[in-house]
């Protein structure tokens, strides 16, 4: 079992920024391929981004692209969201989520792919 707590949401200004971040316990994670959703009031969930389990492969939403950098730590047990140039549309509780990878550079933007999901972390940005 992997489990995954998210952490770093809060409340910013637009054109702000915020770091997130997936802290996971049990099994090695760092073996795993990660991703970050996020889901509004009265929307479907949604990707974010997704990262490699070595790190080496990224996959961002057009919607977040130049904007979010997903990343993970050197020891891999960590994977973080960095946010930046927030808009009041990327208000939403945002998840992290992980599988075991089906190759070496493999990410997906599926919610369906993943097994492990966190909690989620509020982030709402004002206008």
């Amino acid at each position: 079992q992997v489990q995954l707590v998210e952490s770093g949401g809060g409340l910013v200004q637009a054109g702000g920024s915020l770091r997130l971040s997936c802290a996971a316990s049990g099994r090695t994670f760092s073996s795993y391929a990660a991703g970050w959703f996020r889901q509004a009031p009265g929307k479907e969930r949604e990707f974010v981004a997704a990262i490699s389990w070595s790190g080496g492969s990224t996959y961002y939403a057009d919607s977040v692209k130049g904007r979010f950098t997903i990343s993970r730590s050197s020891a891999g047990n960590t994977v973080y969201l960095q946010m930046n140039s927030l808009k009041p549309e990327d208000t939403a509780v945002y998840y992290c989520a992980a599988r075991a990878p089906l190759s070496t550079g493999w990410v997906s933007g599926s919610s369906n792919e993943y097994r492990y999901w966190g909690q989620g972390t509020q982030v709402t940005v004002s206008s």
